[in-house]
């Protein structure tokens, strides 16, 4: 909950209940520790998250109003917003450390190009070329990215709920939503 700057290995070890040899056999330094948490924990769950139901949806608005009622509910039982963890880190860590920003860039692209493929596969999307689904597809994180740092400093879902019905009549009035 420090964040990656003011945590020490010292912390780690002494919250993990591992020695120092133990840690620094896995992960040598704290770089490879964070490029391990990106790639173990973040990304995954940035994949059941977002990218496979968006994937399975019947159409691209129940996928994307589906993720987001998930999210606030989560939350709501919760009491208590944390803030998205790919976001937290990306804000933290993306000046600092060229290496961990490559890796939250490679989350953040996974994540883009399967909104891009699903609105490609829209009425209003496959009119569009490439590049034009991925700025859609940019915007669709950039908007539930900025509700949740909103949601997170408010401690209130009310940002998400928010952003969920404004993305939702983005999606149909772009005739992205089927």
């Amino acid at each position: 909950m420090n964040g990656y700057h003011a945590t020490s290995i010292k912390d780690v070890m002494l919250a993990a209940g591992a020695s120092g040899g133990a840690l620094h056999h896995h992960f040598p330094t704290k770089k490879q520790l964070a490029l391990a948490v990106i790639r173990d924990r973040i990304a995954p769950t940035v994949r059941e998250t977002w990218i496979e139901p968006v994937r399975l949806a019947p159409s691209l608005g129940k996928g994307v109003g589906g993720v987001f009622d998930a999210i606030i509910a989560g939350l709501e039982s919760r009491g208590r917003v944390a803030g998205c963890p790919l976001n937290n880190l990306a804000l933290e860590l993306s000046l600092s450390e060229p290496e961990l920003r490559d890796a939250i860039n490679a989350v953040f692209g996974e994540w883009q190009s399967i909104l891009a493929q699903r609105i490609g596969r829209t009425r209003g999307g496959a009119r569009l070329d490439r590049t034009k689904r991925t700025e859609a597809a940019a915007f669709i994180v950039a908007v539930y990215s900025g509700a949740m740092t909103l949601a997170k400093s408010a401690q209130s879902a009310s940002p998400l709920h928010s952003a969920a019905g404004i993305l939702a009549r983005w999606l149909r009035e772009h005739n992205f939503a089927h």
